[in-house]
């Protein structure tokens, strides 16, 4: 099975969660997510299966008996996309992921006339 569907999928499995949850009290927030959650499925979908950002994702979460997993801190990223106001493209949100596996960045550092070091 691609990876590009494996995580196509999961994305959908989060849009049928928020249109589950949506009610007339919501304001449409949950549907607007799931609207959202759909598109950067149906983007995901659609990705070459060597783009850069799919090895990242892999890596990022993982793929187990022909299903991706998000690692627990990118679903509140999933679960909250686009639910409070429209914002970002799917690509954001599938680099969003992808960053939750890399190491942070932390700029070198002078020790006085000593070259850069980390």
């Amino acid at each position: 099975m691609r990876k590009t569907f494996m995580i196509a999928e999961c994305l959908r499995r989060y849009a049928w969660w928020r249109l589950n949850r949506s009610d007339e009290h919501d304001e449409g927030r949950n549907a607007r997510s799931a609207v959202a959650l759909l598109h950067a499925a149906a983007y995901a979908a659609e990705l070459p299966e060597d783009a850069p950002v799919i090895s990242r994702l892999c890596a990022a979460g993982s793929l187990t008996s022909g299903e991706f997993r998000l690692p627990v801190p990118a679903e509140r990223i999933v679960r909250f996309w686009h639910y409070e106001e429209p914002g970002g493209n799917p690509d954001d949100l599938l680099e969003a992921i992808a960053a939750m596996a890399e190491p942070p960045r932390i700029p070198a550092q002078r020790d006085g006339d000593r070259p850069l070091h980390r």
